[in-house]
Parts: structure tokens; sequence; C-alpha cells
């Protein structure tokens, strides 16, 4: 004769990454209204249900922390950042004097997503860093071989790139991905000789913004060096 009954109402919708489709899929944001009923008539409401996340796909209610997983295309997207901008980052170290370097650089990031990366793109980047932190010796003409040496390992605004390209991808990636990451740069830094000191610390700059212990980076980085060797 009478119980309880929850009204929803759809406030927004959107893509989301639905745990239960294994996949990226539509929601609906909606909010619950509780509703005392007689014969099935609501009658009087008994307060808020709270707010869910519904997939269009499976209808399956989630929790508005649901939002908090990145789809599979923000996710590719937030890794091919994080390899462009670390790749970036080693150049800027003193790996750019290098051809090996430079072409290890463009593969890394064309293999992260940025397929139509070039070499010209990679170093017109770096002239611009060049220019903002004012760390490379003045030239009249930059070219592959323009380049002098770094006087640290990575300025200002590498760094800001840094802890906002890696920090945000840590917290969606396993332990064994967030090293896989790391050992990108590594390969680069690598593809012209031992480490540079500024590359070494560069790297171990990725490894902090990626939340590796320092014993992990050592370990990473002494490995990358062995097996380059």
């Amino acid at each position: 004769m009478w119980g309880v009954r929850t009204t929803w109402h759809t406030e927004d919708d959107g893509e989301f990454f639905c745990a239960d489709c294994g996949g990226d899929r539509a929601y609906h944001r909606r909010t619950g209204t509780r509703r005392l009923t007689v014969l099935n008539v609501p009658l009087l409401t008994r307060g808020p249900a709270g707010t869910v996340i519904e997939c269009t796909s499976c209808h399956r209610q989630f929790g508005a922390d649901a939002l908090l997983q990145p789809t599979t295309t923000r996710f590719s997207a937030m890794l091919r950042d994080a390899v462009h901008t670390i790749a970036l980052a080693v150049l800027t170290a003193g790996g750019a004097a290098g051809r090996p370097a430079r072409e290890a650089a463009v593969e890394a990031v064309r293999s992260a997503g940025f397929t139509d990366c070039t070499e010209d793109q990679l170093l017109g980047l770096l002239a611009a860093i060049v220019a903002d932190e004012g760390r490379y010796r003045a030239s009249d003409e930059l070219g592959p071989d323009s380049f002098g040496e770094p006087v640290d390992g990575c300025g200002s605004w590498l760094s800001i790139e840094l802890h906002e390209a890696l920090e945000p991808l840590t917290d969606h990636l396993l332990p064994q991905g967030r090293e896989r990451v790391l050992l990108q740069g590594a390969h680069i830094a690598l593809a012209d000789g031992p480490y540079l000191p500024a590359e070494r610390e560069v790297l171990e700059a990725v490894g902090r913004c990626l939340s590796l212990p320092q014993n992990d980076i050592d370990r990473l980085l002494a490995a990358a060096a062995a097996t380059a060797s």
C-alpha cells in the first residue's frame, strides 16, 4: 500500500570510463529524491538520495568519484604529453647537441601519440625554451649543433611542466608503468653516451614527479646505463 520511491533528475551528461563496461561510455549525472508513496502515488518528500553517475550503456550507478578516472582517450593524451615533456627536458639538459639523442626523442614522442612530430619541431620548441630560460650560450643561428653547455639541469619552465604533466598521471599508473615512463627518458639521454650530470638531474626530477622512491630511481637509471653500454 505504501513505500518509498526514489525519483531521479538528470543534471548533466558527458563521457567517463565505466568500470563495468571496461571502456569509455556516456553517462548521466543524476540527483535523487526519496518520496513516500501510497498506492504508488508520490506524496511526501523524504529527503535527498544523493548524486550518482549512471552509465547509459549498462545503467550501473557509480559514486561521483567515478569521474576522477580519466577516459581512455584522456589517459592516452596524458601519457603522450608526459613523454613529450620528458623528451624536451632531457634534450634541454644537454642531449640536443647529439643527433642520436634527438632521433631517440623524436621516436619516443611519435610512439607516444604525436605521430607527426619532427626533429625541426622539437628544435623549435627547444629554441623557445632556451630564449625563455637563458641557459645556453647565445648563437647567431640555431641549428642541430648550436647548443652550448647547460648551466643547470631543468629550468623553471620545464620544472613546472614536468610537475603538471607527470603528477596527475601518477595516480593512474601502476609502479611498473611509472618505471617505463622514466626509462623512456633514460633511453633518450643515453642515446649519445653516458648521462651528463644535468641529464641525470632531470631524470631524477622525473622519477620524483612520478612518485618513485629514490632507491628505485637510482636502480632504474643504473640498469638502463648498464644495458646501453
